[in-house]
């Protein structure tokens, strides 16, 4: 029993991708509904086994694009964690590393490969529902993606510009997913230098005040960092 307990073990390795965007104010994330069996039919996070003679980046990127048709050249994926439950898998014994890419003005993903559709969906309405643990990737994948709005400036990337300060409350409020107060958010990114910078013109609405308009800073990293108390999907 002892020298069992000690042999190598055999596994299999895959990536699984969370590509998040926000739309029509949302937070959303990019599925599939498999088409193979386990979990025909149910959705889950594109991915896959690794091919010989591929590295992690280069398959997460395969992946992607055959399941998609997403270009993971063209987005930054970083590693959020590896998964290595022994029940992971009904199949075999699997151990998968996970890639987040958040992104804006992300283009509606085309099916192929062992993917019966693909999709844009809300956090919301597939946490705890999807195939596998992908559930778990995808909430710690929105964990990562909201800690990235903490320290960084990457919101400002999903505002066309030129933009309120109103727009870009929206995208923190959609990664979040929690109401802001506006005169609070808007004192402390005005006291973040180089987030944002007037452009010196307004935007007027139809009603209510005019808004002055802005564009991107030069800063990459929030100083102060702007901190969430609490978020709920």
């Amino acid at each position: 029993m002892a020298d069992r307990d000690r042999e190598h073990l055999l596994l299999h390795l895959a990536v699984d991708l969370a590509i998040l965007t926000v739309r029509e104010d949302v937070l959303q994330v990019l599925v599939i509904e498999r088409d193979n069996q386990p979990y025909r039919g149910q959705e889950a996070l594109p991915g896959g086994f690794l091919r010989q003679g591929e590295d992690l980046l280069s398959a997460a990127e395969r992946e992607l694009a055959e399941e998609t048709g997403l270009d993971g050249k063209a987005l930054h994926l970083e590693q959020v964690a590896a998964y290595g439950a022994p029940d992971r898998d009904p199949r075999d014994r699997t151990v998968s590393v996970a890639y987040l890419a958040i992104a804006p003005d992300l283009p509606i993903p085309v099916a192929g490969s062992d993917a019966r559709s693909a999709h844009w969906a809300p956090i919301g309405q597939v946490i705890g529902k999807l195939a596998f643990d992908h559930s778990t990737i995808l909430a710690d994948a929105v964990e990562r993606a909201r800690e990235r709005l903490e320290l960084t400036t990457v919101a400002a990337a999903f505002c066309g510009e030129p933009f309120t300060i109103g727009d870009l409350r929206k995208v923190y409020e959609a990664v979040w997913g929690m109401p802001l107060d506006p005169r609070n958010f808007n004192r402390k990114v005005a006291n973040t230098e180089g987030f944002v910078l007037p452009t010196g013109a307004r935007r007027v609405p139809e009603t209510g005040r005019p808004a002055t308009l802005y564009r991107r800073g030069p800063a990459q990293k929030l100083s102060p960092p702007l901190m969430r108390h609490s978020a709920a999907f």
